[in-house]
Formats: C-alpha cells, sequence, structure tokens
C-alpha cells in the first residue's frame, strides 16, 4: 500500500506539476475513493502535505519577486481567524463521526464543483472585468472584498483542504486583474503556506492527519511536481485543462453519490 501511495504522490504531483491546480482538488478525492482514507483524515494529511510543498514554492516566488505582500496580508487577515473557527467547529461537530465525514464528503464534492468552474471560465471571467473597468473595485472596497475572500477560502481549506489553487487564483484575476500570471501564483501560494499551516495544526488537534501517509505521499508527489512542469510545455494547456475538468466533475459526482 505504501508503494501505491507513492505513486498516486507522483500521478498528482505530475498533474500539479503540468497544469498548476492546486493537489487538494486531486489529492482529497484520490485518498477518499481510492483508498477508503476517513474524509476528515484525507483532508488533515492533504493540508500537512500542502503547507509543506506551497512553503518551496513560496521561497521561490520571493526570490523572484513574484509575491505581492499587502494582498498576501489582506487574504490573511480573513482566512486565518476563519481556519481557526472552521477548526473549532469541526471539534465541536466531531470530526471523525459518521455524519460529519458525510458532510465533508459533501464539501469536499463542492469544492471540486468551483475548482472546475474556475479552471473553464477564469479566462472569460478576466476578458468580462477587463472590458468593464468600472466594475473594477478600487481602495476600502477592494481591501473589504479581499478580505472576505480570504475567509471564504481559509473556512472553504480547512473543512475540505481544497480551494487554495484554482479557486483562490481565480479570486485574485478577478479582483487584481492587472497582476501578471506569475505575480497571481506567487501572491496565491504565499498566502495559501500560513492557511494551510493554520489548518494543518487544527487538524492535527483534531487528531485526523496521518503522518506515515503524508511522508509517502512527498516521496512520491515532489519528483512528480518537478517532471510535470518540464513536460507542461509539450501538452496543449486547453486539452489538459479540459481533461482535468470531466475528471474532476467525475469525481464530485462519486463522492456525492456513492
Amino acid at each position: 500500500m505504501d508503494v501505491q501511495f507513492v505513486v498516486s504522490g507522483f500521478a498528482v504531483g505530475l498533474l500539479v506539476g503540468m497544469t498548476g491546480v492546486g493537489g487538494g482538488s486531486l489529492m482529497t478525492p484520490l485518498l477518499t475513493l481510492l483508498f477508503g482514507v476517513t474524509p476528515a483524515v484525507a483532508v488533515g494529511t492533504d493540508l500537512a502535505f500542502a503547507s509543506l510543498t506551497k512553503g518551496v514554492g513560496t521561497f521561490t516566488h520571493k526570490m523572484r519577486g513574484t509575491v505581492h505582500w499587502d494582498i498576501v496580508r489582506r487574504l490573511c487577515i480573513g482566512a486565518l481567524p476563519a481556519a481557526f473557527f472552521a477548526s473549532l467547529a469541526l471539534k465541536h461537530f466531531g470530526t471523525l463521526n459518521k455524519e460529519m465525514g458525510q458532510i465533508i464528503r459533501y464539501m469536499i464534492a463542492s469544492s471540486v464543483l468551483l475548482t472546475v468552474i474556475a479552471l473553464l471560465f477564469k479566462r472569460k471571467m478576466l476578458a468580462w472585468i477587463n472590458a468593464h473597468p468600472e466594475r473594477q473595485l478600487q481602495g476600502r472596497a477592494l481591501s473589504a472584498a479581499t478580505i472576505v475572500s480570504g475567509a471564504v477560502l481559509g473556512t472553504l481549506v480547512t473543512i475540505s483542504s481544497i480551494g487554495a489553487g484554482a479557486i483562490g487564483a481565480t479570486l485574485l484575476v478577478m479582483l487584481y486583474p492587472r497582476l501578471t500570471a506569475a505575480e497571481v501564483a506567487g501572491t496565491d501560494i504565499a498566502y495559501a503556506v500560513p492557511l494551510t499551516a493554520i489548518a494543518a495544526v487544527g487538524h492535527w488537534w483534531l487528531g485526523s492527519i496521518n503522518w506515515s501517509l503524508l511522508l509517502t505521499l512527498l516521496v512520491g508527489s515532489l519528483p512528480g511536481i518537478t517532471i510535470g512542469a518540464y513536460a507542461a510545455r509539450a501538452v496543449p494547456e486547453r486539452l489538459l485543462r479540459g481533461l482535468l475538468a470531466v475528471t474532476l466533475v467525475a469525481v464530485a459526482a462519486k463522492l456525492v453519490y456513492s
């Protein structure tokens, strides 16, 4: 089974490297559906996994100067308290009981579908916002919207481990359309580090992290991400994202109806 987890980590890392989609939308459903890991443990383990891998990515983007720390600060103002209170709510309602596990499955499915929407319509949404500059938020309204977005993402990530990747990047593109693709990626990864770290600590407190599983996933995923990043240039992005969207829709349906 350890070998299977290493292979799964490699496959997810490969797709993440090729598509840029966050590993949570792939790893958490995989652990739940294919290996029978309980939803809460799948979420907690993936959050610990994400906090480590995104930390490396943040260092790289910081060196390249592609992180907007003022945006990171606003997102964290909303996301970190939301992650804390979401952890308390999970503790109160019982993270590992059967009923809560089913609710977490539905949350994972909802987050996966939101990721699909972000994948398929991000370019159209960006084109619309650029065509209507009068609709772009400015000043205090922009700051408030960023904080609220952080709070929504913080809650979503803590409960489902999904949201800090494609969904977070899409929100950044809508709120800050003048950012380059590299700046969106760098800022999105940078705020996700403290968010996933706090959410992971919450799940550690709840007892829903499998540390040996985490290690085997890391062994496979790190080389997978590296190879995927190099392979991305050879595969058409539209084809990759279309296949990924179809896969994620099937995963969401399986989570809901299984």
